[in-house]
């Protein structure tokens, strides 16, 4: 989907002439605002906002930051300069109206003194040694760091007493990260660096400016005082960045993944990257759920982490239950002198009972409001119990299919971070209760048998892990389709109705879709075939619904998608935001949600009806090369956060289109990689933050996954698309695929294929339309797939979504 060009300073030789070239550069962007191609005013400052508050303090010692302006401050690493933006490949593939580098931040913020003279070393070398970036899924994991001698270390300690290291790794789509020098690991020359610098430095903070977490077991190596996660934070990073080490914000973002001591204690780190299938053999146990449980000492940073520039000091003042729902309130002060916000995280501790749960889940979480020093804050957490409880697979509790709360104790932890939260209260359950009866769907294949992790309490109370065999699939599909069939509507021909007439009420959608033809049919479960369509804004990734003439006389309009999630991808000029892992980090959803809203408005006046965003499948494992795009390793973390980001969207009367449905977990082979999870794993981590998102916001649009989830490609999964997404959770709206789609016969309904499938399936929408490469028509296997059995009733169900999702997108939905 084409490749990111950033846009680079210029470099100018003379220090006095850098500093008036980057200031007029701002200048310049800023007198542009009125144009539709210049970021707007509340856009730019919501991106530094959310960028700074992203922002995860690790390590502060003998409080090194943040910096005062009477110290001269000395910057290391060559991505002061060749700044890492965000991720490659189209969730980062922005034309963004200009770059604020780590340097470019540091200059332009007054409270900060820069040694000039090592910057303009930097400046010259950076010039001369331009990085290559590489192409589409061969991007460089880094670039390669600009020699230094001790001398020259020497001589910037004689004169600033305060260094910043400056270390970065790239990320991106259609490739992993790897566990070599250079991207997981620490080059040769960065440490090189670190050991000189921390040998002349008393003063030294580490900044990372990664798409995702990296390994860290580095970190006592090293006499650093401060360290810095800033990810990825879009086109306003380095005045993030220099907000943060000016103190002009205080840090108060907190890690949405645990950073282990080892790559090899991740429990996936056995079962990621295989090119044909990986085994979810950790089950429900990921990140924190199974650090907590079975392995606390293998944990450099717990999840929820990160300090403050200031200190907090909470007092729970009331728990109340009234059935399943408990409400906490808690004043939260802040202690310190320095303004700041404080993040409150509340974890659930569930009884082992019969199918083993984590030792800590996270259940709700709030964040205050910027307090000043001695200022407090009373903030109330809710939950309900029952939105906690957990899927019974295989029947141990005697209740299969069904989510559970055990009979036994249920505490609640209250605290910072997973690691340092403190018992607040706890509940007994007297008898386990079945809080809801479902049906087995999307279960393991019978054929593929795995293992999967379970925790166990021995006889002297402590909990351990042991494997069992993963409950398989015994539900029979074909019988479940087929007794779910919607009824045909019988075709009328063309009435003169128009789509704008089922808004008014002037006819019902039924009466409309009774209209559409064959041929018709046929084309609104399809995009119209191209990227960059004519029909849509210049750059687009394709457009739907309207994509024939006689659909347009019908009143039925194109529908323009763009990528996402870091901004629009068009030709023309758009806001680039902060990545997925720095907007999960602030744990604030109003924040997000502004951010979102704002960049809704630029939707609008750029063209674009459907953002494809966010990007929420799960951290399974720290070398996905598209966790940048995601949120966290916690489902309730990435669901809020989706939220947000859709609430805001769609707020503006556009489309938001989160994705990728389902456990899209790695790149390697992504268009033919199987999933293998248990049904409790998938519906519990992978597919709960789906369920969340769907439940509180209420997205237009939703896009499957390329990969296999147990067997079955997402474009063709019935039971998560049609058993789960609608049957369960209710969805109403339209689901697409993933751009391209695999070949394939139904299994239960042999002659049924590719289009005919996927419309079985309930995927409405193939994207962009077509092949790749051929030519640009119906390639005949709807057709086929009806003369096989597929109703028309089955593509009309299709058509209804995708029309109603063009009402509530183009028409003015229910206003």
């Amino acid at each position: 989907m084409g490749i990111r060009k950033k846009i680079k300073q210029q470099v100018i030789h003379s220090v006095a002439v850098v500093v008036n070239s980057v200031t007029d550069s701002v200048a310049q962007t800023k007198a542009g605002s009125g144009s539709k191609e210049a970021s707007s005013d509340e856009i730019r400052s919501l991106c530094r906002k959310v960028g700074a508050e992203g922002i995860v303090l690790l390590k502060n010692e003998n409080g090194v930051l943040p910096i005062s302006k009477d110290r001269v401050v000395s910057v290391f690493g060559r991505v002061q300069k060749d700044w890492f933006y965000v991720g490659y490949g189209s969730g980062g593939d922005v034309n963004a109206p200009y770059h604020i580098s780590l340097l470019d931040g540091l200059r332009a913020n007054e409270n900060i003194t820069l040694n000039e003279e090592l910057a303009g070393i930097y400046d010259s070398w950076c010039e001369i040694n331009t990085p290559d970036e590489g192409f589409w899924g061969s991007w460089q994991m880094s670039y390669e760091e600009m020699p230094i001698d001790k001398k020259t270390v020497h001589e910037a300690a004689q004169k600033s007493d305060t260094a910043v290291i400056a270390i970065g790794r790239a990320a991106g789509e259609d490739r992993e990260n790897t566990l070599t020098n250079e991207c997981y690991y620490l080059s040769p020359e960065e440490r090189s660096l670190l050991s000189k610098v921390c040998g002349e430095f008393k003063k030294t903070v580490v900044v990372l400016n990664c798409g995702g977490i990296m390994d860290m077991s580095w970190v006592n190596e090293f006499d650093i005082s401060s360290i810095l996660y800033v990810w990825q934070g879009g086109m306003e990073s380095g005045n993030s960045v220099a907000d943060v080490l000016s103190g002009a914000v205080s840090p108060c973002g907190c890690l949405a993944d645990t950073i282990a001591a080892k790559y090899e204690y991740y429990p996936s780190a056995r079962f990621f990257g295989n090119r044909q299938y990986n085994e979810y053999t950790e089950d429900i146990f990921v990140g924190y759920r199974f650090f907590e449980t079975f392995c606390k000492n293998k944990v450099l940073y717990p999840f929820g982490f990160g300090l403050s520039y200031t200190s907090f000091e909470t007092t729970v003042t009331r728990v109340t239950k009234s059935g399943y729902e408990i409400n906490l309130w808690a004043d939260v002060k802040n202690t310190g002198e320095r303004n700041g916000k404080h993040t409150l995280q509340l974890y659930l501790s569930a009884p082992q009972g019969r199918l083993g749960k984590a030792s800590r889940v996270l259940v709700c979480y709030e964040k205050t409001k910027e307090l000043k020093s001695g200022e407090s804050q009373k903030l109330k957490l809710s939950f309900n119990l029952s939105d906690f409880a957990s899927y019974d697979d295989g029947g141990a509790t005697g209740n299969k299919s069904c989510y559970v709360l055990e009979k036994g104790e249920y505490e609640l932890y209250l605290g910072s971070n997973v690691r340092e939260a403190e018992k607040v209260r706890s509940y007994t359950l007297p008898t386990t209760v079945v809080t809801q009866k479902l049906s087995q769907a999307a279960a393991p294949d019978a054929r593929f048998p795995f293992d999967r992790l379970k925790a166990v309490t021995d006889e002297n109370g402590n909990v351990k892990g042991v494997l069992e065999r993963a409950p398989v699939m015994r539900e029979n599909l074909r019988e479940r389709i087929l007794k779910n069939l919607p009824e045909t509507i019988p075709m009328t021909g063309d009435l003169g109705y128009k789509l704008i007439d089922v808004k008014t009420g002037k006819v019902t959608m039924e009466q409309f879709v009774a209209q559409l033809s064959f041929d018709e049919l046929e084309a609104i479960t399809r995009g119209d075939y191209i990227m960059n369509h004519p029909l849509g804004a210049k750059g687009n990734a394709g457009v739907m619904a309207g994509v024939l003439p006689s659909l347009r006389e019908k009143g039925v309009p194109p529908v323009t998608t763009t990528d996402g999630p870091s901004g629009i991808r068009l030709a023309a000029t758009c806001s680039l935001l902060p990545n997925g892992a720095a907007l999960a980090c602030t744990f604030d959803k109003e924040l997000v949600q502004k951010l979102y809203s704002e960049f809704s408005r630029e939707m609008h006046d750029r063209g674009s009806d459907i953002i494809l965003a966010p990007g929420m499948n799960i951290h399974r494992n720290p070398l996905c090369g598209r966790n940048f795009e995601y949120f966290s390793e916690d489902p309730l973390l990435s669901g809020l956060t989706a939220t947000s980001v859709v609430l805001g969207v769609q707020g503006g009367g556009l489309s938001a289109c989160p994705k990728h449905f389902a456990c899209n977990n790695q790149e390697t082979n992504r268009t033919h990689n199987d999933s293998r999870l248990s049904e409790r794993a998938l519906r519990e981590i992978y597919l709960k933050g789906f369920e969340i998102c769907v439940k509180k916001a209420k997205p237009h649009n939703i896009m499957t996954s390329y990969n296999k989830i147990n067997g079955v490609w997402g474009h063709y999964h019935y039971d998560l698309v049609t058993t789960i997404l609608r049957g369960e959770w209710g969805y109403e709206g339209n689901v697409m695929t993933d751009w391209w789609m695999r070949k394939d016969e139904s299994h239960e309904f042999p002659g049924i294929i590719d289009q005919g499938y996927r419309i079985r399936a309930g995927v409405d929408v193939l994207m962009p339309g077509g092949p790749r490469a051929g030519k640009k028509k119906p390639d005949g296997t709807f057709a086929k797939s009806v003369k096989a059995g597929l109703t028309l009733g089955e593509a009309q169900r299709c058509a209804m979504h995708v029309l109603n999702m063009a009402i509530n997108n183009k028409l003015g939905g229910d206003e």
